[in-house]
């Protein structure tokens, strides 16, 4: 994969550096595709070859790394992919699709970006599990080390070690089980996927009870270990659960309640202060 090459050094732009030359001739550049008359290239392929020849899985792959996948690379990414599914309501993302979908029912893009959008580390971004591994496996020491160092770190800055812990699976996580299965079977459990064994192990001999890797910590060492950038990470952890978005945004559509309220009922509490008046004595004027 070419990803495993030396990356050539990017040289950061400003757009204080247009203005001063007066030379806008690479303001916009990609590298992405290139789109003339009747044409369509991705990559420095043409489109219709793409089209007819490659997966989706291998396409979006060479869209975000510039190369075709080998098939295990593919494989691999198939398995980030698809395994996000779904989790009945254990989501902000999925709470945030459906209250969307709940006020503008008329499409469901609206939705699906407020899903997205409520895509982050605390929901469950592989983006910083993966910087951390990332990070840990850069400092050229074994796993086991390199899991105590990382452990030592993030319980300083914040804490909490990202890639760990659900809020319903204390002992295992059902889809990390099987991932962590299959991305082995493939090759796809490397350096990455083994610091995080390690920092499993480490956290439970710290707290004295099992923190079991969640999704996000998997997905992060997999696609780690695959060489993506973090940013990409990120989306990536985004897009796997956007077919479960979809699915809730429809059912929300057709089959649930318009303009969706939290009512006492169903936990909403207030904690201010009790009723008072502009004219009660001791309010400030």
């Amino acid at each position: 994969m070419s990803n495993d090459k030396p990356q050539p050094k990017q040289i950061k732009r400003h757009v204080g550096q247009y203005v001063a030359s007066g030379d806008w001739s690479d303001y916009w550049t990609t590298k992405i595709s290139r789109a003339e008359k009747g044409r369509i290239h991705v990559r420095g392929y043409p489109v219709e070859e793409l089209i007819e020849g490659l997966t989706y899985t291998q396409s979006a792959f060479l869209l975000l790394t510039g190369e075709l996948p080998d098939e295990r690379e593919a494989a691999l990414f198939d398995l980030v992919l698809r395994s996000g599914m779904d989790q009945q309501f254990i989501s902000a993302a999925v709470g945030a699709a459906r209250f969307t979908a709940s006020a503008s029912p008329d499409s469901a893009i609206p939705a699906l970006a407020s899903g997205m959008l409520a895509s982050g580390s605390v929901t469950g971004s592989p983006q910083e599990p993966a910087e951390m591994l990332m990070e840990a496996v850069s400092w050229g020491v074994g796993a086991e080390e390199a899991a105590v160092r990382a452990v030592d770190i993030w319980l300083e800055r914040r804490g909490a070690v990202p890639g760990l812990g659900h809020p319903m699976h204390k002992s295992a996580e059902p889809r990390v089980v099987v991932v962590r299965r299959v991305a082995k079977k493939l090759d796809g459990w490397r350096d990455h996927g083994r610091v995080l064994d390690g920092i499993e192990k480490e956290v439970e001999k710290r707290k004295g009870k099992r923190i079991p890797i969640n999704l996000a910590g998997a997905l992060g060492a997999v696609t780690a270990d695959l060489r993506f950038d973090p940013l990409v990470i990120g989306g990536l952890g985004a897009i796997s659960y956007g077919m479960a978005l979809l699915a809730h945004i429809t059912e929300e559509i057709r089959e649930g309640v318009p303009l969706r309220i939290i009512p006492d009922a169903l936990g909403a509490h207030y904690a201010g202060p009790p009723e008072r008046h502009l004219n009660d004595p001791g309010e400030k004027s």
